[in-house]
């Protein structure tokens, strides 16, 4: 599933276009118990309730893709019978309605998703009419067709803070009443995937808000898929691999890593055109090895950098965009622009200390040129040469270089306002 087909689903999730038909959900314990469970037709749900829920159902088809969004493929063992994606086949075809399937659905999640606390387990049910659309996007009138998906969203929920308030009933202040809140999805996913504008029964789109560390035991173990890496654990992954082998917290190894950075950036392709979706360069053990090499990485280190790299990442090879870091692109730029600064600045004094000491004719009687030390030397323009002149102001001898106001003037290499 790429953007489009995720903005495409996500923009019906609102009062008139939403067509939800039903909602169950689980509300589950500390211990793994199951509290209470419900189901209802969703569009009977009164309106302060109804925009909770859709809040929800939005916030699974939110963030980025391949970092909170990661479209997960299905084993072929899993789509035979008694694999988990039957068994979520099974569940979208009974529209949610058997109350032994989500009976077993409540509790697969419950076998597989490691939490620490309560949560709510939501699940949606959903027949969307896909219209035709024409070469410009136009929306036709009729039907290409019936997109049927299950959306599950798995909340936490969590007691709120203690604390004063106004007790109503008494008429004072006194202890707020605590209450069980339920939260934005911590985890959820999307079956079958809408791939294209299209089903995709092959593949599941799964959500983490965490993307530092998602639940991967709850990829596996209740989805049936393989572990996948987000974008953030792609990028601190990389990170340690190169880092355990030129080092780091200090100024040499940090510049070092930052042009290794730079480097892959440069590989991120050019948005041109905001409508389209560049494809993205995945970033293989050849790829990695002419990054090192452009970056000044050592034989040896290079050779054990992608080794454990292609050992890590196999043949699923991360975006390049997935493992740069834009803070430090932006902080090597500002290093070498200060680098380069300091080296004008050097070189300008060199030539200063150089031009101070010209030649000028030796006198009578002299054989060997005489060197003179000049305090000032200008460089201008070759039209301001006629310009300049001498003028005694205050009692003092002064060199005088008319300026228009649109001329900028700069002492020893150094921009002034003069």
């Amino acid at each position: 599933m790429n953007k489009k087909d995720i903005l495409e689903l996500k923009r019906r999730f609102k009062k008139d276009a939403c067509t939800f038909t039903r909602l169950c959900g689980c509300y589950v314990d500390a211990d793994r118990n199951k509290v209470t469970s419900f189901g209802q037709t969703f569009l009977n749900l009164e309106d302060e309730e109804f925009y909770k829920y859709l809040e929800i159902a939005k916030k699974v088809l939110s963030g980025t893709v391949g970092n909170n969004l990661l479209e997960l493929e299905f084993p072929i063992a899993e789509e035979a019978p008694g694999g988990r994606q039957q068994f979520l086949m099974g569940l979208r075809e009974s529209a949610l309605k058997s109350d032994e399937l989500m009976d077993a659905f409540y509790d697969l999640v419950i076998d597989s998703y490691d939490y620490v606390g309560n949560y709510l387990i939501l699940v949606f049910h959903d027949a969307y009419d896909v219209m035709t659309k024409t070469s410009d996007q136009n929306k036709l009138d009729e039907s290409e067709e019936v997109y049927e998906y299950l959306l599950c969203a798995i909340c936490p929920v969590t007691l709120t803070k203690p604390g004063l308030g106004y007790r109503e009933d008494e008429n004072r202040i006194g202890p707020r009443i605590r209450d069980w809140v339920v939260g934005a999805p911590d985890t959820g996913f999307v079956f079958p995937a809408f791939t294209e504008r299209s089903t995709d029964i092959h593949s599941v789109l799964f959500y983490t808000r965490d993307t530092k560390t998602p639940h991967s035991e709850f990829m596996e173990s209740g989805l049936g898929c393989g572990s996948k890496f987000t974008a953030t654990e792609q990028k601190l992954t990389f990170q340690n691999i190169v880092k355990e082998v030129i080092g780091e917290d200090d100024a040499e190894s940090d510049a070092l890593f930052m042009d290794i950075q730079d480097n892959l950036n440069g590989l991120i392709p050019v948005v041109e055109d905001e409508t389209s979706e560049p494809e993205p360069v995945p970033v293989t053990v050849d790829t990695i090895s002419s990054v090192l090499a452009e970056s000044g990485v050592s034989e040896d280190q290079a050779a054990v950098i992608e080794k454990n790299y292609g050992e890590v990442f196999g043949e699923d090879a991360p975006a390049a965009e997935h493992l740069v870091d834009p803070k430090l692109v932006e902080a090597n730029a500002k290093r070498k622009e200060k680098l380069e600064l300091i080296q004008q600045v050097e070189s300008l004094k060199q030539q200063l200390e150089e031009t101070r000491a010209l030649p000028v004719e030796p006198e009578d009687g002299e054989d060997v040129p005489a060197v003179k030390t000049y305090d000032v030397i200008l460089r201008v323009k070759p039209e301001k040469v006629s310009q300049i002149h001498s003028e005694i102001i205050n009692g003092r001898k002064c060199l005088v270089i008319p300026m228009e106001e649109d001329e900028h003037a700069a002492v020893n290499g150094v921009n002034t306002t003069v």
